[in-house]
């Protein structure tokens, strides 16, 4: 049997940080499951978080008028992307699962692994006018997100301060994730782990353990797929699956509501 290769794209300074030991619990039990496991440690390799021509080792085509997915498109196609990108694009080409562990800052991720999204998910090798969406280059692989946040889980309720965590979420899991084609499976979150005591961040700790025993094997959450979808009107719902929805209390999907209440966990659970 062909061991499984996972990929976890790490963005903490502090490797005594909870999300180092999230990182390194991911490590040791999917290792010892038998896969492979590769770290990208994005600070520790001061890893470039910045889009520019600097990217590129040969010449722009248009510098008058510099047009960052183009000209990566072009380097892509003619091998002419910085080695830092080639290597995290040998990584991603060779990973049948990515886990994105970081801290959440201000809703999002961390600018460095901003970066890593902007510069290693380059147009060609992530995605296409045509390959996108249910029908992405990755949709072989799948993805996930592995996070700490600030703040408590009440404050990221449907009636809480910071809103909807399943809204907060769908620029990155639909938007990066889901765009590119991976199978998105549920987010891991570790709700506010240095406002609770040691105790409870074993406890974190041990279901992050205990999750990952069948994570591969898990089903990802659900997208409205791409053929939904006129490509000829702008890509709007189709008719027929608009009017199969028409009389259900929810929309399809966070993002695809249809003015709708939202389907309860859409981007926290699968299977919902």
């Amino acid at each position: 049997m062909v061991s499984k290769k996972v990929l976890i794209v790490y963005a903490h300074q502090s490797s005594g940080s909870f999300n180092s030991a999230a990182k390194d619990a991911a490590v040791e039990v999917l290792t010892a499951k038998g896969c492979a496991v590769e770290v990208s440690d994005l600070y520790a390799v001061t890893f470039k978080a910045t889009a520019t021509a600097e990217d590129f080792t040969g010449k722009v085509k248009n510098a008058d008028h510099f047009c960052y997915g183009e000209e990566t498109k072009l380097a892509w196609e003619a091998g002419k992307l910085t080695a830092d990108i080639t290597e995290e694009q040998r990584k991603l080409t060779e990973a049948d699962l990515v886990i994105f562990q970081f801290p959440m800052y201000w809703f999002t991720v961390p600018a460095i692994m901003k970066g890593w999204m902007d510069r290693v998910l380059t147009l060609g090798f992530a995605f296409t006018h045509e390959k996108r969406y249910s029908q992405g280059i990755f949709k072989d692989k799948k993805a996930m997100l592995s996070f700490t946040t600030g703040s408590q889980e009440s404050m990221f309720s449907s009636n809480g301060i910071n809103g909807d965590m399943n809204v907060t979420l769908w620029p990155l899991q639909n938007g990066i994730l889901h765009y590119c084609g991976f199978q998105v499976l549920a987010p891991q979150i570790f709700w506010a782990p240095s406002h609770v005591s040691s105790e409870a961040r074993g406890t974190m700790l041990e279901g992050w353990r205990m999750r990952m025993q069948g994570l591969l094997g898990e089903n990802p959450l659900a997208f409205t797929p791409l053929d939904c979808f006129d490509g000829e009107k702008g890509y709007q719902l189709k008719p027929e699956v608009h009017e199969k929805h028409a009389a259900k209390e929810f929309g399809l999907t966070v993002g695809t509501h249809l003015g709708k209440a939202l389907p309860p966990n859409n981007q926290m659970k699968a299977g919902v």
